[in-house]
């Protein structure tokens, strides 16, 4: 692979390739696997100025200072909009584009999160004469339904009692809790159905029909540790759901407790940035986190950095059979989450953002005469249902002038075999059951 340009050799190789770069700012000069991408400016049409200039008034008409309002946009390596684009500025949930797209790097698509199962003794006429230990690997998406079915696949060896205590060792999570008390207390409670209060009952209505209600009844206590004091004997090998689907449930609700949970899996919000500059090919001030969901003003993006994040990752897919639809919501298609009560062009790939005084917005348009369109949009103020409702009419202005794509274009449409939905949630064949003899833990 070609290593990375400096921006100054690249605007010596592009200016002995006949291309002029006087006048460009070096951190245009972007690169991805030593390709050069220069953004020139393009005239997008006096039409979409209009449109552009109107949204900017009407925000201004309500006090919103257009310096607190970043919008970029491109096709390809045409800069069609930038206004306060290369500025830093509170992101709030565009922060998971940063963390998406770190976690597709280092953990690859199809990565998937163990746990594992074991025992610290016996299992004698369905007692298991020990603790059951549960190791955990950081896995953001381990839910109710996934604790149904291994309580299930317990009582399969046997297993109906456990005398001793329930040990939490690892990065274990469940429904979102780090914490490994109240983790451990909702893997109690979901593996033995005697217990059940409402969200488990509930959730074991909507699994497959037929899915047997576990009872794995535990004596002890919740007993936390970093490492077990004995050895357990392996006993069950369970294992994730994709990375890939992980993130498409994270970014449609935009989920920040399992975005903390996979920025802490990669190193941390700053290192989180710094990667995802890299990746992006932007300048690293214009990426600044202090976490990876985006909780907290501090958490700082730039509208251009939005959109090469999201170009980073519809490139890094492309080898993978898979496309940006497979990872964000997608307007008109996915009904549910935080596109419920938007009005944005059907077909585009969205994500959203909102703390108290922030809304923003960045995705890909398919147009019929610009091709895709890639967007973000930051607004800073208060009033941020506004701020919503004015991205929208700005979005349908822009779709209304460059037309709107027959067809969703292959490059982002939603890649088949990628499960949508929560079907996938609890599936028995992810959990691997392991010879007592052949392993520890």
């Amino acid at each position: 692979m070609l290593e990375l340009f400096s921006s100054g050799l690249m605007a010596l190789w592009l200016e002995s390739a006949g291309i002029q770069t006087a006048g460009l700012n070096p951190s245009e000069l972007l690169v991805w696997q030593g390709v050069p991408l220069v953004l020139l400016p393009t005239n997008p049409g006096a039409a979409v100025n209009i449109t552009v200039k109107q949204y900017l008034i009407e925000l201004a008409a309500k006090g919103r200072t257009e310096t607190n309002q970043g919008l970029w946009l491109q096709s390809g390596t045409d800069l069609l909009i930038d206004r306060q684009g290369t500025v830093p500025a509170s992101a709030a949930s565009l922060t998971k584009i940063a963390t998406t797209l770190v976690a597709l790097k280092n953990l690859k698509p199809s990565h998937q999160f163990e746990t594992l199962i074991g025992a610290s003794g016996p299992i004698k006429n369905g007692v298991l004469e020990g603790d059951l230990v549960i190791t955990g690997n950081a896995d953001p998406f381990f839910v109710w339904e996934e604790a149904i079915v291994l309580g299930n696949v317990l009582n399969q060896l046997g297993i109906r009692k456990v005398a001793g205590n329930l040990v939490i060792a690892g990065n274990f999570y469940m429904n979102y809790r780090s914490n490994p008390a109240i983790a451990g207390q909702l893997l109690k409670e979901a593996l033995d159905s005697t217990t059940w209060k409402r969200n488990p009952t509930f959730i074991h209505q909507t699994m497959v029909k037929g899915t047997p209600k576990p009872q794995v009844a535990i004596a002890g206590t919740i007993v936390a540790v970093e490492r077990p004091v004995r050895t357990p004997t392996l006993l069950i090998r369970h294992r994730s759901v994709r990375l890939v689907q992980i993130l498409k449930e994270m970014n449609i609700y935009s989920n920040n407790e399992m975005a903390e949970m996979l920025a802490t899996s990669l190193g941390g919000g700053s290192v989180v940035a710094k990667m995802a500059a890299k990746l992006a090919g932007v300048p690293p001030e214009e990426i600044q986190l202090i976490n990876g969901s985006g909780l907290g003003v501090e958490n700082r993006i730039s509208p251009r950095a939005a959109c090469a994040m999201l170009m980073a990752i519809q490139r890094y897919l492309q080898p993978h059979q898979l496309t940006i639809a497979d990872l964000f919501p997608i307007s008109g298609r996915d009904h549910r989450g935080t596109l419920q009560t938007r009005h944005i062009p059907a077909g585009t790939i969205i994500k959203t953002g909102t703390l108290n005084e922030v809304s923003a917005l960045a995705g890909v348009m398919p147009t019929r005469d610009r091709g895709l369109v890639w967007f973000a949009i930051i607004n800073q103020g208060k009033d941020v249902e506004n701020f919503r409702k004015e991205q929208d009419i700005l979005l349908q202005g822009l779709i209304k002038q460059w037309g709107v794509a027959k067809f969703i274009p292959v490059a982002i449409a939603p890649s088949p075999g990628v499960l949508d939905g929560l079907s996938f949630l609890g599936d028995a064949s992810r959990n691997e059951v392991v010879s007592k003899n052949q392993a520890k833990l």
